[in-house]
């Protein structure tokens, strides 16, 4: 698989080094390099090809961050992605909420940039996988699948299906607990954008916060499921659904 990508940097030492490194990976083609993400940004209307950016965040006149933004609005927001090249490390979160790839904080050298762009290969890899041709974006997860992709620390983890005993969402994050870690997997994504990729025959939500496995549920109530040692309430929004599943044990 070749990937189609853009260097963007407003330093010339930056941006050259940058491309040389695309030039020394086999699976990367440069397709151009700008000195301002408003040159970018034209150049990615212009060229649908362009799969990939690595984009310095602190540029006069548009950001990184602010491209990034403009790109995850439009049409292209799952044929290209970003990594983010920047000498400052207070902008992590931003690039987790624009979704990059990676987050390489300057001076990275070239096994950095290499482990970077690996991890692009594999994203655009599991995509060409997952999606059959001219399927839509919101399918990622057909109910045949068995398993999800969480960005997890930025990279893709894969989840088996079978695994997951529960989620819980957060303000910001969704915590998923799977069997057999001693800790749960965090990813920044919303509650309502997980369920839509995970089977309804298998997870029902029964709280505004809490996802369950229904193969993991140990015990009921009318008012609660146990999984584990874990007990969740089942609030009265989802309580109709759930007491149609609950009438089956019977």
């Amino acid at each position: 698989m070749m990937i189609p990508c853009i260097a963007v940097d407003d330093e010339p030492i930056a941006l050259n080094l940058i491309c040389s490194y695309i030039e020394q990976v086999p699976f990367l083609h440069l397709e151009g390099r700008f000195s301002n993400a408003v040159a970018a940004l034209q150049a990615i209307h212009e060229n649908p090809s362009i799969k990939l950016a690595f984009l310095d965040i602190r540029m006069a006149h548009l950001s990184g961050v602010e491209l990034a933004r403009i790109v995850n609005q439009s049409e292209n927001k799952q044929k290209l992605r970003v990594i983010f090249t920047t000498a400052f490390d207070q902008y992590a979160v931003e690039s987790y909420k624009v979704e990059a790839l990676d987050y390489l904080l300057k001076p990275f050298n070239f096994v950095d940039f290499s482990k970077a762009a690996a991890k692009a290969l594999e994203y655009f890899s599991l995509r060409a996988h997952v999606l059959p041709p001219k399927q839509s974006v919101v399918s990622v997860l057909p109910v045949e699948k068995e398993y999800i992709y969480l960005k997890v620390d930025y990279q893709l983890v894969k989840v088996d299906l079978n695994d997951i005993l529960y989620i819980e969402g957060l303000k910001d994050y969704v915590k998923v607990f799977v069997a057999n870690e001693t800790k749960p997997l965090l990813t920044l994504t919303s509650l309502k954008v997980l369920e839509e990729k995970l089977p309804l025959k298998d997870f029902m939500r029964i709280h505004r916060s809490f996802i369950v496995s229904l193969e993991k549920i140990k015990s009921v109530t009318r008012n609660s499921v146990q999984i584990g040692e874990t007990v969740i309430a089942v609030t009265e929004q989802y309580k109709e659904p759930f007491l149609q599943f609950i009438s089956k044990w019977g």
